[in-house]
This record gives structure tokens, sequence and C-alpha cells, in this order.
């Protein structure tokens, strides 16, 4: 184990189990934890409005941070409660006249819901076999038919196949066209540093913050275009849990202290690690290529394995947390349930052997039954 790694380990309450879910929630750190009880403390000492404001400090600290990560530091960040708040708040408040977005086919289901319930026509991107963007393609596409705003997940929630984030915010420059990046896979496993003028993502996820917190960061010239649904209203109007945005504030700062880049460059390589133990598993497919630049690792059933009982029986016989991810999850692309794991940078070596060997043990077992 690195030495990041044991930091990343050390600096978090030892795990009941095996935690391979890190896309899902990962484990927050004793400082993040700490941080949010302290608040909270606060709040019940002087008053929650009181222990907000003197909050500022951590909370705008948190902020730049976001910003520094999204390559975007005249951005305007903004709370949320999470990755679809974040997406709501926006497409409510775009102006009512431009309402055609271009996404992947492989784009998150909810988000889908999101879309339509404000009114956007969806047009999808042209894509490569294994889900990536074919970039020449969309160029032609998007300079041909411009749509009002091209919104791209650089990691789905359903495989972890990394999309061309730097190549297509340069490609909507060049359009003029507003680039809004769904960071929620993203944001901490990959460089998201390319300034697109919307990106929006989650606490709970490898940036390993607390769960009910999420960011919209807005550049300058696309936010005075926006519209908030409350008149009068900034955007992210409304009641916040702070203490928890306290904790996410904190979590960013250690990510950063951390070194994004060696963070990044971990979680690659427990990916490819967990890619190249895995494909020799009998009766599971590997989506990814062994090299792809994420932690995550998503396996198709070829001999008819039950993922949801798989993934049940992981949980209950062997403490091993994994992610069952449905149709509905990607229901323009995916045709079969998976089974994803996404490692931290605590993993070891032998606990991604322990899940192999765990897996073929649970493929009989369910498959028996």
């Amino acid at each position: 184990m690195t030495s990041l790694q044991q930091l990343w380990r050390d600096s978090r309450p030892p795990a009941a189990g095996l935690h391979l879910d890190s896309a899902a929630c990962s484990r927050q750190s004793f400082a993040a934890l700490d941080a949010a009880a302290r608040h909270a403390v606060h709040e019940a000492e002087v008053g929650g409005y009181v222990a907000a404001e003197a909050a500022t400090s951590v909370l705008d600290a948190g902020r730049v941070g976001v910003a520094t990560l999204c390559g975007a530091l005249d951005a305007e960040v903004v709370f949320t409660t999470g990755s679809l708040h974040a997406l709501d708040l926006l497409l409510s408040s775009w102006p009512a006249d431009r309402r055609v977005l271009a996404c992947l086919p492989g784009e998150y289901g909810p988000n889908l819901t999101v879309m339509a319930a404000h009114g956007f026509e969806v047009r999808q991107l042209p894509t490569l076999d294994d889900g990536r963007l074919a970039i020449d393609d969309a160029a032609f596409d998007l300079e041909e038919n411009p749509p009002d705003l091209v919104h791209l997940t650089p990691v789905a929630s359903h495989r972890g196949t990394v999309q061309p984030l730097a190549m297509v915010a340069e490609l909507c420059r060049e359009l003029s066209l507003p680039l809004v990046v769904d960071a929620a896979q993203a944001l901490g496993q990959i460089d998201c540093a390319v300034g697109a003028d919307v990106t929006y993502a989650s606490s709970r996820k490898w940036l390993a913050g607390p769960r009910g917190v999420g960011v919209l960061a807005v550049r300058p010239d696309l936010m005075q275009r926006l519209t908030p649904r409350v008149p009068g209203a900034e955007l992210g109007f409304g009641e916040a849990n702070v203490a928890a945005r306290v904790g996410f504030s904190v979590a960013v700062g250690e990510y950063l202290a951390c070194g994004p880049e060696s963070v990044r460059a971990g979680l690659a390589d427990l990916g490819a690690a967990a890619r190249s133990l895995l494909a020799d598993v009998d009766g599971w497919l590997v989506i990814e290529e062994v090299n792809e630049s994420s932690a995550i690792t998503t396996l198709l059933p070829v001999d008819g394995a039950d993922v949801e009982a798989v993934r049940a029986w992981l949980l209950a016989e062997r403490g091993i947390l994994t992610t069952y991810a449905g149709l509905p999850r990607a229901p323009l692309e995916l045709t079969a349930p998976v089974l994803r794991i996404s490692p931290h940078l605590d993993t070891t070596a032998e606990d991604l052997e322990m899940f192999a060997e765990s897996l073929i043990e649970a493929t009989a077992a369910t498959t028996a039954d």
C-alpha cells in the first residue's frame, strides 16, 4: 500500500466489510465527520444562523476548491442537496425559448426525467461501439444543427468509460455552445478542470463528503442569462444543511491536500488492477478497457447470472458492498443489468482478490438457487 493509500485508510473509520461502492457513496474521513458534528454543536450553542455566519470562511474555501477542480475560478459555486437538485435548479432557470439539449445515449435516467420535466428536447450525440463520444461526427452534427446547450456526463453511472471531456470543452468553445457537465461520477476521479460553462456534482462520491450535498458551478456570462424560478431570489435559495456543507468543504480541502493528480492516478491504477483480475472470472464480461482512466469496473453477466441476487449475496454473505445497475440508470443505452464495483484509494490488491473469489462463489450460489 502506498503512503497515499495508507493516509486515505488511516483518515477514516475502519470499514465494516469490504467497501467497493465509492461511485455510489464513499467513506467520509474523521476530519469531515468531526467538522460537520462540531458545526451542529455550534448551532445548538449559538443558534443556526449565527453558526452559519461563523462558518463563512470554511464554506467559501469549499467553493473555491470546487471552482479550482472545475478549472473555473470565476464561477459562482452554489451549494445544493445533490446532483439532481443542481440540474433541476439550472434547467428551471434556463431561458424558456432555448430548450434543445444534446447529450449521450448513455445519459443518466433521472437526468433525462428532469430534462423532460423542464420541456427540453433531447438529441443524442453520436458514439462509438463502446459508448464513447465519436468526436468528429459530433463536431459535424453540432455545427450543422446546433442545440441550445451540450450536456456531457464524462463518466456515466452504469459504466466506467471516460468521455473526452477536454476535447468536448474545446469544441463547444469553438462553436460558442454552452457546455454543462454532470460531474457526479467524474469530479475527483478524472480531471474536470476544463472551464465548462456549468459543472455540477455530488459531495458523496469520489470527494468523500457527506450525503445530501451537491454543488453547481456556473460561469459569470451564463449566470447572467439565467432566471431563478423564484423571482428576485438567488440560485440555490432556500433551507440548507450547513453542517453537511461544512463537512463537504473539509473533504474538498483534504482531497486537494492529497494532490488531485496523485489521487486520480491511484484510482486509475486500482481500476486497471480490478479489470485485469476480473477478466478471468467465468460468466462475467468486463465492459471497460483495462487501461481506462477510471476506478470503475462494470461486469455484464454472460451466462444468465442474476445481477441483483449476486449483489445481495455478496453483501449478506461476505460483507462486500457493490452496485446493482438496472436499466433505468441508462434507459437509452443499457440493455441488461450490470454489476459495478468502484474502489477508493484504501482498497488493496488483496481486497480485489477477495472480491473476485467471492464473485465466483456468489455466481454459483445464486445460480444454484
